[in-house]
């Protein structure tokens, strides 16, 4: 990969901390960005076991503008040109029926996983076209390309990052910058455990549905991600990849 860092939202856990040790080992300098400062530390001190690689932690709520670019900015000088990014924090929100969602659920949820992508990006793009280029990786969901009963909100946000990649990947192609989303599927995360807890299902049962027959792990998702972000898919822009075990392929 060329030089350069990486900025990971939601880094604190999950995909994004696996993403984040994935960039680290790879030897790739990492901004670890998570709304809990116990969980961006211990992403850190994960890195700083099997790393030196420089990585730092950022406390942030990517659903404040103010918050977004301190925290950015803070990452530029830290570690100079900022070449990648994974836009990954996210919410699941609460699960009930369309009509009983509440405005609560719904700002918070649509907030966190849309505005959120939309803010890191706004400044991402800036920099990035200022510096000659750079790739962006934005975390959508198979709920972003299929309906689910009882998370309506998640849905919409989910649906909605995918329609934002494709407009800033028009908008930046001739300015040497890639924009992609991905798409995990049954990932094994505390998300998915929450989510699961909301809808009543037991997750491994909710796996199988998958032809591959298991829930995907988060460091399938970081290679896909660091693939993604990488000159091997140097023709790769405004496109939604896929990783569910082929779940939506039935």
């Amino acid at each position: 990969m060329k030089t350069g860092a990486a900025f990971i939202t939601g880094a604190g856990s999950g995909i994004g901390r696996a993403t984040a040790m994935a960039y680290a080992q790879a030897g790739i300098p990492v901004a670890v960005v998570d709304f809990s400062e116990q969980g961006a530390n211990e992403t850190i001190a994960l890195i700083r076991k099997n790393s030196d690689v420089p990585a730092d932690a950022y406390v942030c709520d990517v659903s404040i503008d103010g918050d977004v670019s301190r925290t950015f900015f803070a990452a530029v000088e830290r570690f100079g040109h900022i070449r990648y990014a994974f836009n990954n924090a996210g919410v699941e929100g609460d699960s009930s029926l369309l009509q009983d969602v509440t405005d609560e659920n719904w700002d918070g949820v649509l907030n966190v996983n849309l505005r959120g992508v939309w803010l890191c990006m706004k400044y991402q793009l800036y920099h990035m076209a200022k510096a000659g280029g750079g790739s962006i990786v934005n975390c959508s969901s198979i709920a972003g390309l299929v309906g689910f009963e009882n998370l309506a909100p998640y849905v919409a946000s989910k649906h909605g990052v995918i329609g934002l990649t494709k407009a800033a990947a028009l908008e930046y192609a001739k300015k040497n910058i890639r924009v992609n989303a991905v798409c995990p599927g049954v990932i094994k995360t505390p998300m998915l455990d929450r989510a699961m807890k909301h809808l009543h299902q037991d997750p491994e049962q909710f796996a199988k549905a998958a032809p591959i027959g298991r829930m995907g792990t988060p460091q399938e998702i970081a290679e896909t991600v660091l693939w993604l972000n990488s000159d091997k898919a140097s023709f790769v822009t405004g496109h939604s990849l896929i990783a569910d075990g082929g779940w939506t392929a039935q």
